[in-house]
């Protein structure tokens, strides 16, 4: 039996169909109708070679063909940057037949990982999604497919662009700004080494992007980023990062201001890094210093900090480990 019958198209056949019309649509004359009815088609018919059917699994040898042909013809890249020309349907199965080419490995080698990493404007391309309502998502949901392979996540991590997450995060457009919340996440807490090495490396400029989000006027990027940098500050690999972060007065002046902020999430969660502070052995002279003049305050603040908590036993004797710690700080001798 030949691998493709009269009716169906060989994978070679499906990308010059796809490619050709997607030149038809970047166009966007009267032809465009028939152009997008025919992308769609083939679109259904690439994603059944490499998802298979109910009845029928993925055949091997078609899915390395497309693969190839995928590569080979520059498509992968047109479906990419042609993305907003693609109907609502269109896009869904772009991002699966995206995520699934990503994924596919021939024994220890991820070829699409290495075609990528050729060619990273794709990420690029990716991440600029988010500046486009109508991609937005789907681009999300490429980029943290990518993300999940360390050599595409590096690349993002160490290019300048990687600061275009500052602004992203804090998009007027809720689903989009949560969005790109979440691949922010996941490039600074999947590969720990990598990102222990990219947050020493840059840890000047990152801060001083991140001590904006700690002070937006967006609720839910003020609590969001709260919440990851309590996760990475106590994260082992980030040891070198948590030292440098606490010996800054500045930063923590900033947490004993968010302890007061109006919403009780986000005194919790500035809660969790402040102990840190409080909580090290190693405490530079200016950390003491402040602990010091604000002490009976403190020790007054801490003692009815969010009180209601009564079922949180771990919140309250972390707060009265502070509240000792505070306590028996002396002033060192002159």
């Amino acid at each position: 039996m030949p691998l493709f019958s009269k009716s169906h198209k060989n994978p070679a056949e499906i990308v010059k169909i796809l490619k050709d019309n997607m030149a038809v649509l970047e166009k966007q004359d009267k032809k465009t109708d028939k152009a997008s009815e025919e992308v769609s088609k083939s679109l259904q018919a690439m994603k059944e070679i490499l998802c298979g059917t109910s009845d029928k699994e993925p055949p091997t040898e078609a899915v390395a063909q497309l693969a190839q042909e995928l590569y080979n013809s520059g498509l992968l890249v047109t479906l990419i940057a042609d993305l907003q020309l693609i109907d609502f349907e269109g896009k869904k199965d772009v991002t699966q037949i995206f995520n699934n080419i990503l994924r596919r490995q021939i024994g220890a080698r991820s070829p699409t990982v290495e075609y990528i990493s050729a060619h990273p404007h794709i990420l690029f391309m990716l991440l600029k999604g988010y500046e486009a309502p109508q991609i937005a998502l789907r681009c999300g949901i490429m980029l943290r497919e990518c993300i999940r392979h360390e050599p595409l996540a590096k690349i993002i991590l160490f290019s300048n662009q990687f600061r275009d997450f500052f602004k992203y995060v804090e998009l007027s457009t809720f689903d989009i700004a949560s969005d790109a919340f979440a691949t922010f996440k996941d490039l600074l807490t999947r590969h720990k080494v990598l990102v222990a090495d990219f947050l020493e490396q840059n840890y000047d400029t990152i801060f001083e992007d991140y001590e904006k989000l700690l002070q937006s006027e967006n609720y839910v990027t003020k609590r969001q980023s709260l919440k990851l940098l309590g996760e990475l500050i106590l994260d082992r690999h980030n040891f070198a990062i948590m030292t440098k972060y606490i010996s800054k007065p500045e930063n923590l002046k900033l947490m004993m201001n968010l302890l007061r902020d109006k919403s009780p999430n986000i005194q919790f969660e500035a809660f969790h890094v402040f102990k840190v502070f409080v909580a090290s052995p190693h405490k530079t002279q200016p950390i003491v210093e402040i602990l010091l003049k604000n002490q009976p305050k403190l020790i007054e603040f801490l003692s009815s900090f969010q009180k209601e908590r009564t079922d949180d036993e771990q919140f309250t004797d972390e707060k009265n480990y502070l509240i000792k710690q505070i306590r028996d700080l002396k002033k060192t001798a002159p």
